[in-house]
């Protein structure tokens, strides 16, 4: 299949610089090279400037109310298991009115594909604090700085037992697509943190990785079974040290041809490791007055990816077991074993 065919008639209306067209293209393209033609996929939304991708894409799509793309999408995954469903959300749609949500469509591994458009601002509203603006930030509704510590999407993933978590950046088109594709192809609730930028009211918010000539310092892109290798001369690398004093451990950058050098492993199950990369660089996100660690890079690419029972599967499987069972096999046998008067 060609990117073309998932490309709907619709004016784009993305503001001209915005990270979202990438993102767009990205999953054209990573639908095509999935193959399940377009009358298969839906793509449900809440509301920003991120939610308008079911417009842009030709699938079946619905364009929801704010913060609720997550309960639509979970019931039409767990009614029609045959559809790959998407949902698109962003930092403010997704993490503050739809948290709820969020958490819980994780928790119950429904086997959904999430992008999660991180700015860490309000774009649509025009340019108000979101729960993944830094602490300090200024913005029009917070103009002496937010006082508020932020989110950081990849804890609330692993803190709600998730099975699989990708980040990428929207000026890296490769690493998108391959992240996309490998959301699809999980079974199970996939969240894909897309770090975009938004040109008019948050421009540059993601420039120390943004940039290519700071990119290969800056970051890793992980890759299952491949070491844990970076840097422009590809000569550092990551390692565990564990504090002899706490027991605690910390991701440390060694040289690459060092043989404590980690190879990669999305799919172990205990999450500890997972979550060592996931917060390696948030120092540069959580605060925009703190010291940061220039060392460690932030993680790429797909960070966890683990099997598990999925919520529409075990929820089929269930309707299937009970109406084997059960006398009534339809709703007008049913109501006819209940009790009726002739009036």
């Amino acid at each position: 299949m060609e990117a073309s065919e998932f490309k709907s008639d619709q004016y784009v209306r993305f503001c001209p610089g915005c990270g979202d067209h990438a993102i767009c293209m990205a999953l054209q393209k990573a639908m095509a090279q999935i193959g399940i033609p377009t009358h298969q996929v839906a793509v449900i939304s809440g509301i920003g400037c991120s939610s308008r991708m079911p417009h842009y894409l030709n699938t079946y799509g619905f364009n929801t109310i704010h913060g609720r793309g997550g309960a639509v999408a979970s019931g039409v995954k767990t009614s029609h298991p045959e559809l790959t469903v998407w949902q698109m959300s962003g930092d403010g749609d997704c993490l503050a009115i739809g948290g709820n949500h969020f958490i819980h469509e994780i928790r119950r591994n429904v086997d959904l594909n999430v992008c999660l458009f991180n700015n860490r601002i309000y774009g649509l509203t025009k340019g108000q604090y979101s729960p993944t603006s830094p602490k300090g930030f200024v913005s029009k509704s917070s103009p002496f700085g937010t006082v508020e510590r932020p989110f950081i999407p990849a804890e609330l993933v692993l803190g709600a037992r998730g099975t699989f978590f990708a980040r990428t950046l929207d000026v890296d088109m490769p690493t998108t697509v391959d992240c996309l594709v490998a959301a699809q192809q999980h079974k199970g609730c996939s969240i894909v943190e897309c770090l975009v930028n938004c040109v008019i009211f948050n421009n540059g918010t993601h420039a120390w990785i943004a940039d290519r000539e700071q990119r290969a310092e800056h970051s890793i892109i992980l890759k299952h079974g491949e070491k844990m290798i970076f840097g422009a001369n590809k000569d550092k690398g990551l390692a565990v040290e564990i504090d002899p004093q706490t027991f605690v451990p910390k991701m440390i950058v060694v040289a690459a041809d060092d043989p404590r050098v980690l190879v990669h492993d999305a799919q172990q199950q205990d999450p500890t490791l997972h979550r060592l990369l996931a917060l390696m660089g948030q120092d540069r996100i959580e605060n925009v007055n703190a010291e940061v660690d220039n060392e460690l890079p932030i993680a790429l690419g797909v960070i966890r990816d683990v099997k598990a029972e999925t919520y529409d599967e075990a929820v089929n499987a269930q309707i299937a077991e009970v109406r084997g069972k059960a006398k009534a096999k339809t709703f007008d046998e049913l109501t006819a074993t209940l009790e009726s008067w002739e009036m």
